[in-house]
């Protein structure tokens, strides 16, 4: 299994990681042994949304095509609010048509959703952008987590470890997702 992590200027880097650190573990854990991730970006380098003095990232690549993978996930952040209106990013993301499965926490929504993968079906985003969200979508749901089957979206920033969870859950199962959530000290309540 292969997953295309997406990260962007201006994103929520909580909205990353918290989603980044259970899915990883599939790998780390044994769990699915033949497990692959990459992080690729529209840009060389990242930074996130607390301006010049925030985080940086280098990406493993820039605007490879998404059409190899098994998952697409796309965290939130301010970036949210001009790429959806960006022409070559949502047709980068696009790229990822084939893959199984599309993630998103926070107004990462907003991305899926430009990008066509919500179209007919129900979503959610972070509270403050639940509005922006309505011309993407079906239905809007003020929800923690909204898994329509392949297209899974999650709520505000720190819904992104359960959303990793629950990820991991669709994966490997139950067990798994116990095992991931133990080792992460993490008390997960579906």
């Amino acid at each position: 299994m292969r997953a295309a992590l997406i990260v962007f200027d201006k994103m929520t880097y909580l909205d990353f990681v918290g989603f980044y650190d259970p899915l990883t573990r599939l790998k780390s854990m044994n769990i699915i042994p033949d497990f692959e991730w990459r992080i690729l970006s529209n840009t060389p380098r990242v930074t996130d949304d607390r301006g010049a003095a925030g985080m940086k990232m280098v990406p493993d690549g820039v605007l490879e095509p998404l059409g190899g993978y098994d998952l697409l996930y796309v965290p939130g952040g301010h970036g949210t609010r001009t790429l959806q209106h960006d022409r070559e990013f949502v047709e980068w993301l696009r790229t990822a048509a084939p893959a199984k499965f599309k993630v998103s926490v926070c107004t990462g929504a907003l991305l899926l959703g430009a990008a066509g993968y919500l179209n007919g079906r129900r979503a959610t985003t972070h509270p403050a952008a639940l509005k922006d969200l309505e011309r993407w979508c079906e239905a809007v749901l003020n929800e923690r987590i909204v898994d329509e089957g392949n297209v899974i979206t999650g709520s505000g920033v720190a819904t992104s470890l359960d959303l990793g969870l629950h990820v991991v859950e669709r994966l490997a199962g139950a067990d798994a997702r116990a095992r991931v959530a133990a080792q992460m000290c993490y008390p997960y309540r579906p």
